[in-house]
Order: structure tokens, then sequence, then C-alpha cells
């Protein structure tokens, strides 16, 4: 098992270290300052099933790093919670796929709501319905999954959270972000302790 074990970790390793690196990070980057910090509005993010999960918490980073953000499902967008969605918001969307119904229909549901919606893609399929609408497309390199069968997200989702962190990071930097602003957003638990201490010294 030990030698299973190294096996899958060099896998996800490698799919990481694959991911494509490009000039949309930038691009990526620069839309959310614009859209988030100049113009005030907030980032919406969107996945279904272990994608939307991926989504959730990099909607959760993004927060706590003086980025408004929240989760939206993509189904019960359809049932009212479109109504999230305010002038200058922009969409994070993850579909491995890029095929997936309800966040193709979602990008469809947001133009008819607000034609100057921008929307990032997180995809392992840039030729995609989905990357192809995109302002931004981010690639995860489309790495094959770890998992025995070669279906369950694994090593996608594995890529996905790196490209969340990175934009997260990246995001960070351009801002200019501080332990002060990261202070304000967490009172409790050992992150707040800790960061009180560091605005300290």
């Amino acid at each position: 098992m030990i030698e299973s074990i190294k096996e899958l970790l060099q896998k996800e390793a490698d799919a990481v270290m694959n991911i494509p690196i490009t000039d949309a990070y930038e691009a990526a980057v620069d839309l959310i300052v614009e859209q988030i910090h100049n113009k005030k509005g907030k980032l919406v993010t969107s996945g279904m099933g272990k994608a939307g999960q991926i989504a959730m918490n990099i909607a959760t980073t993004f927060c706590s790093t003086g980025v408004p953000s929240v989760f939206l499902h993509p189904s019960e967008a359809q049932h009212g919670d479109l109504g999230v969605l305010q002038e200058n918001d922009l969409l994070l969307l993850i579909s491995n796929s890029g095929k997936t119904r309800e966040i193709v229909e979602l990008t469809r549901l947001a133009h008819n709501l607000d034609k100057d919606l921008k929307f990032i893609v997180i995809t392992g399929n840039v030729d995609s319905p989905l990357a192809k609408e995109a302002d931004v497309c981010l690639c995860t390199g489309k790495p094959d999954e770890v998992c025995t069968l070669g279906m369950t997200p694994t090593t996608s989702t594995t890529a996905m959270t790196v490209i969340g962190d990175i934009l997260v990071v990246q995001t960070q930097i351009k801002t200019k972000f501080t332990i002060e602003e990261y202070s304000k957003r967490h009172h409790g638990g050992y992150l707040g302790e800790k960061s009180r201490e560091l605005c300290e010294k």
C-alpha cells in the first residue's frame, strides 16, 4: 500500500506541476481587482457536484482575504437565487468538462439578467462551450483522474483547488492585502489569535 500511495502522490503532484501557466492568470486577477476592488462588485462562484464544493471553498477563501465573495448553486439560481447577481459582479465558474448543463444554463441566465456581466472559467476543456463564452479561461491541463476507474473527480479537483489558490494569492499581491486587514476578518479561532499577535509586533 505504501508504494501505491507514493504513486498516487506523484500523479497528483505531476498534475499540479503540469497546470498550464499563461497570461490568462494575469487577466483573471486584473478582472477580479477591477470588478471587486475598483467597481465594488463581488465575486460569485459556482459549480455543480465536486466542482461546486471547490467553488464554495474558493469563495470563502477570497472572503477572508479582502474579496467579497459568495457561492451560487447553479440549480438554485434557476429558482430565484440568481437575484444575488448585481451590477459589476464577476462570475467564477468551474466545470471540468466545460459542458455541465446547469453551469452552461447559468451563463445564459446571468447574461439575460445583465448582458455586461463578465466571467472567469476554470475547466479541463478549452474547446468547450463554457470556455468559449468566458472572458478569461483557466485550464487545469485535463489531468487523468487517479481514481481506479478513471472517473471520480480526484486529480482534476486538486488542480481546480490549486488554481483557486493561485488566484487568491495573486490578488492579495496585487491589492497589497495586509495582516491588519486579514485580522479584521478573523476574530475567532487560532487564525484570529495569530493574526492579532502579528499585528502587535
